[in-house]
This record gives C-alpha cells, sequence and structure tokens, in this order.
C-alpha cells in the first residue's frame, strides 16, 4: 500500500512537472485583416477559381458615321427646344422668384441664405427633390 500511494505520489508530482500550457494566439489568414500578405496571392486564386459568375460580353459596334451624326444631331434638336421652352417660361433674367408647373412637375423658387432654393415635385409620385443654387 505504502508502494502504490508512492508511485502514486511520484507520477502525480511528474506529470505536474511536464504539463505546461502557452498563450493561444490567433493569426488571421487574409492579409486584409491582420494575417501574412504572402497569403493574398494564394487567397486570390482559391477565389477567381471558385468563381461561375460570367460577365456578358458587350458587343462590339463599330463607329458608323451616319449613326454618330444622327445621335448628334438628335441631342442639338432636343437642346434647342430645352433652350426653347427655358426662354419661354422664364424670360430673359433667367431663373427667378415664384413656382412654376412643367407638365406633372412643380417647380418652387425661393431665396435662401446660402443662395436660391429649387425645389422639383413630382405631381403623379410626391417624390421631390431640392437643389441650392449658391451666389456668387
Amino acid at each position: 500500500m505504502k508502494r502504490l500511494l508512492t508511485a502514486t505520489i511520484c507520477i502525480l508530482a511528474f506529470l505536474q512537472l511536464s504539463v505546461r500550457a502557452q498563450d493561444f494566439v490567433y493569426t488571421p489568414v487574409n492579409p486584409a485583416f491582420g494575417g501574412n500578405p504572402y497569403n493574398y496571392s494564394w487567397l486570390i486564386s482559391q477565389a477567381e477559381a471558385q468563381n461561375t459568375f460570367e460577365e456578358p460580353e458587350e458587343e462590339v459596334e463599330e463607329d458608323d458615321p451616319l449613326a454618330s451624326f444622327q445621335e448628334d444631331l438628335n441631342k442639338q434638336v432636343l437642346n434647342e427646344i430645352t433652350r426653347e421652352l427655358y426662354q419661354n417660361q422664364f424670360g430673359e433674367e433667367g431663373l427667378t422668384e415664384g413656382f412654376y408647373q412643367f407638365g406633372s412637375y412643380e417647380i418652387d423658387v425661393s431665396p435662401v441664405s446660402e443662395g436660391m432654393q429649387i425645389r422639383i415635385i413630382d405631381i403623379y409620385t410626391g417624390s421631390q427633390t431640392t437643389v441650392i443654387v449658391p451666389y456668387y
């Protein structure tokens, strides 16, 4: 019995001396989160290998001078119509304080401390946009 007790004490003492612990340190793999920067190329190659998304191929249009001319002409005509409508609505002096209506839009122009406030309201949807044009 004494031998068993002595052997048990010796074994426990020996195990206690050999048991050691160390701190657990987590090191992330991704270099964006503090990991080893040499992991970057491996991570990107793995991501590209797993990527199954294919971008749609863009149709390459040949430069057609006639189509380009037609597009430029349309832009100029629309620009001239817009300029004419603006001139008819606001006159020579341009945008002045007041309330205006264009089709489904109501435009409220009022002075504020920073400049002119232009509030554009869509009558059908109720959405509105406010733009402040600063004084110069």
